[in-house]
């Protein structure tokens, strides 16, 4: 069992032959109808979501708060392998959050996105929750990846630089934090509360 939960690439192949599984098992006579691949692309969003929110508040309660009892002789380990790594998926998984996000919209019957960026009655919690989720990818594309890169060595800087890049970088990513809460609220409750 250690051999296959130990590969990461061979647990997510499992993972994704469960998945096929399922759609297949609960939802088989479902696929070819209009509407399912809205839906398909829907869950896409949601796992990309998942992913991104879930690294932001890796980033927010466990690495920034932890870093500074670690031991400098330790912290290369953080700064040259997990941080560069958990930011590749960061910032890839909230541009794949927002494309699909806007396909989901679309393609709903009707598509809605036009309204519910210029917060239409009806769409104002779904137009509220994009323009957050639009704001939040900004900063992880134009604020945090650039200071990080800056901050981790990834880009050469002066010492003074990184230091400030480190500050701007964890400001913006404390500000996704705080927009990422009403934005989760705004996502869930035009499904299930109303626009």
């Amino acid at each position: 069992m250690a051999k296959i939960l130990g590969n990461f690439h061979l647990a997510l192949g499992i993972g994704v032959v469960l998945l096929v599984l399922a759609m297949f098992g609960l939802h088989g006579d479902a696929i070819g109808q209009p509407g399912y691949w809205a839906q398909w692309l829907r869950y896409l969003h949601v796992f990309a979501g998942i992913l991104w929110i879930g690294l932001l508040y890796y980033f927010n309660f466990v690495q920034i708060p932890t870093m500074p009892k670690v031991p400098a002789e330790l912290k290369p380990g953080v700064t040259k392998y997990i941080a560069p790594a958990a930011l590749f998926w960061f910032r890839w998984a909230a541009l794949v959050t927002v494309v699909l996000g806007f396909l989901v919209a679309e393609l709903q019957q009707g598509g809605y996105a036009a309204r519910a960026l210029g917060l239409e009655t009806g769409y104002r919690t779904i137009g509220i929750g994009m323009w957050l989720g639009l704001i939040m990818a900004a900063n992880v594309w134009f604020v945090i990846w650039p200071n990080q890169k800056k901050a981790l060595g990834i880009v050469a800087a002066e010492d003074d630089v990184k230091a400030k890049a480190a500050s701007t970088a964890m400001m913006a990513s404390r500000t996704n934090l705080i927009l990422s809460i009403p934005m989760l609220y705004c996502m869930v409750a035009q499904t299930h509360i109303g626009g």
